[in-house]
């Protein structure tokens, strides 16, 4: 039972960001600004309402780095990842209701928040190449990202503030990534609202594969990298230690 209210709030947690903040971006046009800070803000809020019970990944990308670090099981992570996307279809669903992207009378058609290679990276490198830099936008912010999250996660006397910095870190990668990308760093976010989005376009799904092999591959490379670093300080003080025991000897 304990499992599964773990599963549950993934999946509201997942359900009230893609709700909330991909609207944000339907509603406003996708304007920079405010679609960062709806972004930050929900990951404020459901960090403080269901972290103390599932941690808050509500991302498949920091589910995986958990993954890596041995601070998540194999089965966690597999009904994790399943309650994130799930949650995030239903988030697309709402955002689709709310703001009438189901009908073509609606604030736009279509419109679920979708991340796509966006205009700025097409017209520097061609359509092609433009998917590949979006690769990369996406790999890179989700280090960024994620990196935060392991720093702020791995000490205990960080606590009070660990959903303000999460919250922080994702609308610092939004202030750079929206006009790149639209912003992903979080597969299941992006999965909902490109599902969705076949109403009346397939360009989203067709570019899914950028905002599940990015945001995983970058979650994975910063769990990895924390973890040798964050080991290294381990010996290092592990080493003095043993330098001032034998000097009290």
């Amino acid at each position: 039972m304990a499992d599964m209210k773990k599963y549950i709030a993934e999946f509201i947690g997942t359900c009230v960001l893609v709700t909330i903040a991909c609207g944000v971006a339907v509603v406003t046009g996708a304007d920079v600004i405010a679609t960062s800070l709806a972004f930050g803000l929900v990951i404020v809020g459901m960090a403080y309402s269901i972290g103390n019970i599932s941690g808050c990944h509500i991302n498949p990308a920091v589910s995986f780095a958990m993954f890596i670090s041995k601070k998540l099981s194999g089965k966690d992570f597999l009904f994790y990842v399943i309650a994130q996307v799930l949650g995030a279809i239903v988030g697309a669903v709402f955002v689709g209701l709310i703001c009438g992207s189901f009908s073509d009378k609606g604030i736009t058609y279509g419109a679920f928040g979708q991340n796509m290679a966006q205009g700025v990276l097409t017209s520097a490198y061609g359509s092609g190449g433009a998917l590949a830099v979006a690769l990369i936008v996406e790999i890179v912010l989700t280090f960024v990202f994620v990196t935060a999250i392991m720093g702020v996660t791995s000490r205990t006397e960080n606590k009070a503030v660990t959903g303000i910095v999460i919250g922080l870190a994702l609308t610092l990668v939004h202030l750079i990534g929206i006009k790149l990308t639209g912003t992903s760093v979080n597969p299941a976010r992006s999965i909902g609202p490109a599902l969705m989005s076949l109403v009346n376009s397939t360009e989203a799904i067709k570019q899914i594969w950028i905002f599940i092999i990015g945001p995983m591959a970058g979650g994975g490379l910063a769990a990895l990298v924390y973890n040798f670093l964050d080991k290294k300080k381990g010996d290092k003080q592990a080493e003095m230690k043993d330098t001032l025991d034998k000097g009290n000897e």
